[in-house]
């Protein structure tokens, strides 16, 4: 009897990744992850065992670049972008930052800094996941950005409910051969986790020397999708590099990770009981799945997968990310005045994808000249994908640093039911119980708080939670900087 185990499961979906024709869409984050689970090979060359050490001890790097970084803030500042709408009261930033000369290795970043009170906010990480998916094309284009492309492809229209309202907010392309992020040794588009989560730290370090005034400031992490690897990896990083002596201490606060592949066992269950709790599946393929799957052994038998294969046909051709939204319809005529925040456009992707690409726009950011892509990229293999970081998220917690998993509700991709499931397994005490917090005099979603970890859900949310609903991801994230649960009354906010 053919025999998939789950510990494999990621590491086919970067194979898809990598291969995979390259086209520009939200779905890129994780596309079609079932239907490759087992259509395709385990690299053998490639290695899944716990991503750091479970002893609880944090261990420095061995040695990290720091490059002179003088001027270079400066040279980083964006005049204008091309296209953007007037009254932009915030400075903007981009640019490479080298994190190892020797291979010509260089990540690219976009900054925006609070127009409010920008001294005294917190600096807050965005990462996208894929892996190997654009922070700048996706967080910053159509999730969290400042500003969404207007489906002329060309100019911009804001983001009323940016997340730099309440912060700093970098922007990080990672790792090199995402969108503008480059190296000179190709040998470098061979990567995997260890190496992304040792490139953003030595990127945290340098860009601290070249923004100074951001050492001190309270930091945090935030991140989807597959960034629920990355995220952890690089606050766990962080963690063992601030108790070496010889380097730069980041102070960092807390993380939040949002539709968040994290558990492949926990993950890959909560997928098919989240398709038939939302009536995409029938009765006898959810039964035949829980009878013949094994999800604690993570073992799948040829029948098992029968199961799998036939519920992922049931569900039909639908957005995975959003299973109530719309398909991307380029032929519909479009609306000459600018786009709506609060109506998320599902060609969103398209001018995004053409507004990067223009000449005028590459220059204003300070980047190479190249054919900018979402997705892929230059990647040719990924070589280390764990099974889990729930080990990993459990040393953070002990770490004492906040701990947010957050949920858009309409996603079966990542779903709410998987990270239940996965956060069960922790087995923590409840501070606070279930119950419903607001923004708008409307339910926002959910949330419970427990012992070293807050989880929250955002109502009528797909897999990107800021695109579908800006103002509830925005409430949200302003109460995960502030340490407290959003509010639980209408009148409370």
């Amino acid at each position: 009897m053919e025999v998939t185990t789950l510990k494999s499961l990621l590491l086919l979906l970067l194979s898809f990744h990598l291969l995979a024709i390259h086209t520009f869409c939200n779905a890129n984050q994780i596309n079609n992850l079932r239907k490759f689970i087992r259509s395709q090979k385990l690299n053998s060359a490639s290695h899944t065992e716990s991503w750091n050490k479970e002893d609880g001890a944090y261990r420095p790097l061995s040695s990290v670049y720091i490059g002179s970084q003088d001027g270079l803030m400066e040279a980083d500042k964006i005049d204008t972008l091309p296209g953007q709408p007037k009254g932009v009261d915030f400075n903007q930033y981009a640019g490479f930052v080298t994190v190892d000369p020797k291979n010509g290795r260089a990540l690219f970043y976009y900054f925006v800094e609070s127009p409010q009170n920008s001294s005294t906010k917190p600096l807050v990480l965005w990462l996208n996941g894929g892996p190997g998916c654009s922070s700048l094309g996706f967080g910053a284009m159509e999730e969290l950005g400042p500003f969404r492309v207007n489906s002329d492809g060309k100019t911009l229209y804001r983001n009323e409910y940016a997340w730099n309202n309440v912060a700093n907010v970098i922007f990080l392309e990672s790792p090199a051969g995402v969108g503008f992020s480059y190296s000179n040794t190709s040998s470098d588009y061979t990567t995997g986790d260890k190496k992304t989560a040792e490139d953003s730290y030595t990127f945290l370090v340098n860009w601290l020397e070249r923004f100074p005034q951001y050492k001190s400031r309270d930091f945090y992490i935030t991140g989807e999708s597959y960034a629920g690897h990355y995220v952890p990896q690089l606050a766990y990083t962080i963690l063992s590099n601030n108790n070496s002596t010889n380097q730069t201490i980041i102070n960092l606060k807390g993380i939040a990770i949002g539709n968040a592949w994290i558990d492949d066992n926990t993950g890959v269950k909560g997928t098919y009981d989240y398709y038939w709790t939302h009536a995409l599946n029938s009765d006898e393929t959810n039964a035949g799945i829980n009878k013949y799957c094994d999800f604690v052994t993570g073992n799948f038998s040829s029948i098992c997968n029968k199961y799998q294969d036939l519920g992922d046909e049931e569900v039909g051709d639908l957005d995975a990310y959003n299973i109530y939204a719309p398909f991307c319809n380029q032929s519909a005529p479009k609306s000459g005045s600018p786009g709506s925040v609060k109506d998320f456009d599902p060609c969103s992707s398209d001018y995004v994808l053409s507004y990067l690409n223009l000449a005028e726009v590459q220059t204003a950011l300070h980047a190479e000249a190249t054919e900018w892509e979402a997705c892929g990229g230059h990647l040719v293999q990924w070589t280390d994908s764990p099974p889990t970081i729930l080990p990993t998220i459990q040393q953070l917690m002990a770490g004492g640093i906040r701990l947010w998993i957050y949920s858009g509700d309409v996603d079966s991709v990542v779903s709410v039911t998987t990270s239940r499931y996965a956060i069960k397994t922790f087995k923590l005490a409840i501070d606070t119980a279930w119950h419903p917090w607001y923004t708008s005099n409307e339910v926002g979603g959910y949330v419970e708080e427990y012992q070293g970890l807050t989880f929250v859900t955002v109502r009528g949310s797909g897999h990107t939670v800021p695109s579908y609903q800006p103002e509830r991801a925005l409430t949200m994230i302003y109460s995960f900087l502030q340490g407290t649960i959003p509010p639980s009354s209408q009148g409370n906010h």
